[in-house]
């Protein structure tokens, strides 16, 4: 038995939700914050048997999407001693972080 955490922005997550739950998996939804930009995140979990890791993975994955956006940068650079205001730079949020761990023991009540 394994447990996946795969950590989605929040865009995705009803999607990602819905994929597994249409293919069999429970899932299990934690909000969460943080990282990068500090945006809204949703942790999911998903406790499987080690055969149908891959595919739990792919779902995430397929569902999971990068994107673009623009955001003000927060170095200033010194231009002749005087502090230059932050510009906007393009970064890439989104898409999945996922970590799959061993499950000593498992229980349902």
């Amino acid at each position: 038995m394994k447990l996946v955490f795969a950590i989605v922005h929040d865009e995705d997550e009803t999607e990602v939700m819905r994929t597994l739950n249409e293919e069999g998996f429970s899932v299990t939804k934690l909000s969460s914050t943080g990282g990068f930009l500090r945006a809204g995140n949703t942790t999911l979990v998903v406790g499987v048997p080690k055969e149908n890791v891959d595919n739990v993975i792919d779902i995430i994955k397929k569902k999971s999407k990068s994107r673009k956006k623009l955001v003000n940068s927060s170095i200033t650079p010194a231009v002749n001693s005087a502090i230059a205001p932050g510009y906007p730079i393009e970064v890439t949020i989104g898409g999945a972080t996922i970590f799959v761990v061993d499950v000593e023991k498992y229980e349902k009540a």
